[in-house]
């Protein structure tokens, strides 16, 4: 089968195919007809295409749509089923990607895309019934495809439920992974004594798997928040059409569509309380990606403290040992970087990215429509897509093969000036800071200068200065 190619068309064959503007030249191996073609030529934008898993959660509305028009009445039997079985083909992704060219830069309704959909499932329709391609009989795009549905209340709906099967899918599990693979690290870290940090200066001392147990919190939290954005992203725009206010289709279509949807998914969606509000605004899209863009800041948050906790391997701080990949240098025989947190970081920086333009594209509900679908869909499934991966990669690749190095975790503490904070409770502030400063002046530890001041008894000294009791709460 010849690739789409924006470029043009020379050498190839053609079908002519016509549409309330008048003829279009369609490449003949195509399963999309004139609009598409339209807006192909009129949207050259980018090199960015609709995702699939929205063209394949649209095809789901379409089989759905099919079913219940047939139930309804509204649609004859044969053509029907013929719409519903070329539109589980798309769902299921069994047709190639250069059916479904549309660039993301397009109609801010995503007409083109819906359109797209409509007129491959149309022509896979025909074809089945012995049809000619292209013809729209005895399955017309609009008519059949299309029937009591808009793009307005398709396209919403199509990103709903798109991003929750992503994250139910992709990233959830990716992250509760990793949640996992840092709760185990804090066990198994538990027993190491370190420097705590504050400010990037020394601070009293913390266990190693304190700190990672902090880390898996974190992840977890962010779980937690993206199932909260999950939750809006259960109502669908399905049966508002044009406005919301549901003209040219079924009072029971909607109601009927949507239960098919969620059976065959087995996720409860729901028809969106208010139609108005689902097509009007993309709160539940923005709310989903600041969910992401929190996950990415954790994320980002976990992968630098790594990145530096195992700086070195001789100068930096080297108190955890990262599990070795790859040559770090063109130049440097021997460096090895952290490729994997890099990696994480970057992005956790995209995602933020993509954030910030679909909290823009939310700000476009204008009136009865927001105009910036196409947009918001690709940057949502991307920043999904980024999270479940990078997730991933952190888990299995640096996370899972962490070491401690204990000897060098513990040799901060005694030269650590925080040493003197316990202190400070027994022998009043100002005179544990006058130990502190000195320690820093001459080079030697709380500890020696404390013994040589003889402030507390040598027992109660050694009790007081115990770096374990200083990371466990008092009794």
């Amino acid at each position: 089968m010849r690739q789409h190619s924006r470029k043009g068309y020379a050498h190839m064959d053609y079908r002519i195919e016509t549409d309330s503007m008048g003829e279009v030249k369609v490449p003949s191996w195509a399963y999309y007809g004139a609009q598409t073609q339209r807006a192909v030529d009129n949207f050259n934008i980018s090199d960015l295409i609709m995702p699939l898993e929205v063209v394949q959660a649209l095809a789901l509305i379409k089989w759905a749509a099919a079913k219940a028009n047939e139930k309804l009445g509204l649609l004859e039997p044969k053509i029907a089923q013929a719409i519903a079985d070329a539109a589980l083909k798309v769902a299921e992704g069994k047709i190639g990607k250069e059916h479904f060219p549309v660039d993301v830069f397009q109609t801010g309704s995503g007409t083109s895309t819906n359109m797209n959909v409509n007129e491959v499932i149309a022509n896979l329709a025909i074809e089945a019934l012995g049809g000619e391609i292209g013809s729209k009989k005895p399955v017309h795009p609009n008519d059949h495809v299309n029937k009591g549905q808009s793009s307005n209340d398709t396209i919403p709906s199509a990103i709903h439920i798109a991003a929750v099967l992503a994250l139910d899918e992709k990233a959830i599990p990716a992250l509760e992974a990793l949640q996992a693979s840092l709760a185990r690290k804090a066990e198994e870290f538990d027993d190491i004594i370190k420097i705590g940090r504050t400010h990037l200066q020394d601070a009293t001392p913390i266990r190693l798997g304190q700190e990672f147990s902090g880390y898996a919190r974190q992840v977890e939290l962010g779980i937690e928040r993206l199932k909260q954005a999950r939750e809006g992203l259960l109502e669908l725009a399905l049966g508002g059409t044009a406005v919301g206010t549901g003209v040219n289709t079924h009072p029971r279509f909607a109601q009927e569509a949507i239960a098919l949807i969620a059976e065959r998914t087995g996720i409860p969606f729901r028809e969106a309380e208010n139609h108005f509000e689902a097509q009007a605004a993309k709160d539940a899209v923005v709310f989903a990606s600041g969910a992401l863009k929190t996950v990415a800041t954790s994320l980002m948050k976990i992968a630098n403290d790594i990145r530096w906790l195992g700086s070195g391997p001789r100068c930096g701080i080297g108190e955890i040992l990262l599990p070795e990949l790859q040559p770090g240098s063109s130049i440097m025989p021997g460096k090895v970087n952290p490729v994997i947190p890099e990696a994480v970081i970057q992005v956790a920086a995209q995602v933020t990215g993509n954030d910030l333009a679909i909290t823009i594209g939310g700000q476009w509900g204008n009136f009865e429509l927001n105009v910036m679908m196409p947009m918001m869909a690709h940057n949502l499934m991307q920043s999904i897509a980024l999270i479940a991966s990078a997730a991933q990669a952190f888990k299995d690749k640096c996370v899972d093969g962490i070491q401690a190095d204990r000897h060098r975790c513990e040799s901060f503490i005694e030269q650590s000036l925080a040493m003197v904070t316990p202190l400070a409770k027994v022998i009043g502030y100002d005179r544990a800071a006058e130990i502190a400063k000195e320690a820093y002046q001459t080079g030697r530890t709380v500890r020696e200068l404390a013994r040589e001041k003889q402030v507390l008894p040598e027992d109660e000294l050694n009790k007081v200065l115990d770096p374990v009791n200083m990371t466990r709460p008092e009794a």
